[in-house]
């Protein structure tokens, strides 16, 4: 299916499954019959004893306000838990129900959910799908299955609209060790996490660890004979992160020639290695650095001399674009930029100032919008997925929810809106209409006893708000290891319009930074903002940093913090 396809069937809300195969009837679309409703349910990922799917359902008959999609297997399979539904089982029949937030479903429109099984034996596909007893016709595998409009398994002349698409992703053996090892962490240690690039060392591996070759390979002995996606994070700018002590890099403001040629250089020669071109590989392109640039930079009161710097000498534009043009030469590599998030870029003095910088960051150094295949938002951060109890557009006690001291003027509440809005603010500044946008749902999930069933009481805004919001930090600022947050919606391919997958760009389990000072090799400083005892600054609204003590160095294991995403995880672990 092509980009531009794509855009036509996300505007009409028709979500592609894992395939990229909606089969529902669209305009301009002659000759096909549409069938009362289509179901595609992918098997995203198999350890041999359990599974995670995702399905989803258009509805080409009558608008409904409820509904209920059926199968049954063949096997042994048993649902252990599920996100975006209500799941049951009797045996080997399976009833999903819709949950009180997605219950309408218009003519032509789709839901998407997603569930983790256990099987032993087999794993075959079921073969008949009703929606509220109506037969519908299928589009459903696991994933190698291409659909009935993919072109299949891509050879290395071939990009594909959305990579994620009909592939498993790949499961970093180093993280999967560390979470196994955890108690409880067998529960989510097969998940698909990305590769973090953070310095030059890391190319050929830091203290024994694995290097990029490493994983690579590892991906081909994980990929077998379907598709997979390897993640990479791109990730040592000069002068990284200039407002974020804690993540700061190994490379000075001015060393951008040493960002060139050692570091995307050889990163850049590898992923040109024929060896490696059935993969699909997706680099997020260098996280945070480039929204500094709009946000603390100038007159502003978040302003540091840093990103002053930065902005002045043209370096994170230089670098990204560099990166862009060396790495998106090959074509089983697909570019997403880092696009912050809703509590940074979602207010109308950053939201389309900051579409402009990224267009002006990708097309220098000899790239163009041709080289990004997309975005990224949320990327190791902790907003919400989805605010159910409120809206943007609620009225409480005569005032909008924008003047709640939560959402502060900000147009969007939550990441899934903010993606999709940002998504049509990059088309308008010139982006390709087909991008897909990738959200970090590693560590958003808000769950545990703490999340609240419905809104809050409508005396005020204020209480409205803090009554209902999942997202329970202190302030929308507050970024660095933070307290009372869980794993949020497993990685899945094609969840909502307009975005490519839900990833774990974050490793859930590294830390955020230092409690204290530690020193260290790495080239990264002490924040303040990972202090649990910091009472803040304008970033954050002057209020208490929200976050855990006792937390390691950025990127080391935090046992304490991965423990408690787990017990907070929603979807709830099993």
């Amino acid at each position: 299916m092509s980009r531009s396809r794509t855009a036509i069937l996300a505007a009409l809300a028709l979500v592609a499954g894992a395939s990229g195969t909606a089969l529902a009837v669209v305009p301009g679309d002659a000759g096909i019959a549409a069938a009362p409703c289509t179901v595609d349910y992918k098997v995203q990922n198999d350890w041999g004893s359990g599974f995670t799917a995702s399905v989803t359902v258009t509805n080409n008959s009558a608008a409904k306000s409820s509904w209920a999609v059926k199968w049954s297997y063949a096997g042994s399979q048993k649902v252990t838990n599920a996100w975006n539904a209500k799941v049951t089982q009797s045996g080997a029949a399976v009833t999903v129900a819709n949950e009180s937030y997605n219950g309408t479903l218009a003519t032509g429109g789709s839901a998407s959910f997603g569930f983790q099984g256990t099987y032993s034996g087999s794993n075959a596909v079921p073969a008949t799908f009703t929606l509220d007893g109506v037969t519908c016709n299928v589009d459903g595998g696991g994933p190698t299955d291409p659909g009935p409009t993919d072109p299949g398994p891509t050879g290395p002349s071939t990009k594909v609209d959305n990579p994620y698409a009909g592939a498993k992703m790949y499961v970093n053996p180093e993280w999967s060790a560390k979470a196994a090892a955890e108690p409880g962490g067998s529960r989510v240690s097969n998940q698909p996490t990305a590769v973090w690039l953070d310095r030059i060392a890391a190319i050929n591996g830091v203290n024994g660890g694995m290097g990029l070759r490493d994983h690579l390979d590892a991906a081909l002995t994980q990929k077998g004979s379907g598709e997979l996606v390897v993640q990479l994070v791109i990730y040592n700018l000069p002068g990284r992160d200039c407002a974020a002590l804690a993540s700061n890099g190994e490379l000075g403001p001015t060393e951008i020639d040493k960002y060139k040629t050692q570091y995307i250089d050889p990163i850049a020669a590898i992923l040109a290695d024929s060896k490696y071109a059935g993969l699909r590989i997706v680099n997020t392109i260098e996280i945070d650095s480039l929204p500094n640039l709009v946000t603390n930079t100038g007159s502003r009161p978040t302003a540091t001399p840093q990103c002053d710097v930065m902005k002045a000498n043209g370096n994170y534009q230089k670098g990204v674009g560099y990166a862009l043009n060396k790495l998106g030469d090959a074509p089983n590599v697909y570019n997403y930029i880092d696009a912050g998030h809703h509590g940074w870029i979602g207010w109308d003095d950053n939201f389309a100032p900051s579409a402009a910088l990224f267009k002006e960051a990708a097309t220098a150094e000899g790239a163009t919008v041709n080289d990004v295949h997309g975005f990224i938002t949320n990327t190791a951060n902790y907003s919400a997925l989805k605010e159910n109890n409120f809206t943007i557009n609620d009225n409480v006690a005569g005032k909008s929810v924008r003047e709640s001291k939560w959402v502060d003027w900000n147009r969007y509440v939550d990441e899934l809106s903010f993606a999709q809005g940002f998504r049509n603010q990059l088309v308008t500044t010139g982006f390709n209409s087909g991008i897909g946008m990738l959200i970090d749902t590693s560590r958003n999930g808000w769950g545990g006893t703490a999340r609240p069933a419905g809104p809050g009481a409508t005396t005020t805004v204020d209480t409205y708000i803090e009554g209902g919001r999942y997202d329970r930090r202190i302030h929308i600022g507050n970024w660095c290891n933070q307290s009372g947050a869980g794993l949020g919606e497993r990685p899945q391919a094609a969840p909502a319009a307009g975005i490519d997958a839900y990833v774990w760009v974050k490793p859930p389990g590294e830390s955020d930074g230092s409690s204290s000072a530690i020193p260290n090799d790495e080239g990264k400083g002490f924040d303040r903002m990972c202090d649990p005892t910091y009472t803040g600054n304008p970033r954050n609204g002057n209020s208490m940093s929200g976050a855990l003590p006792n937390a390691p160095v950025s990127g080391h294991w935090f046992s304490a913090q991965f423990q408690q995403l787990m017990q907070n995880a929603y979807p709830p672990l099993p």
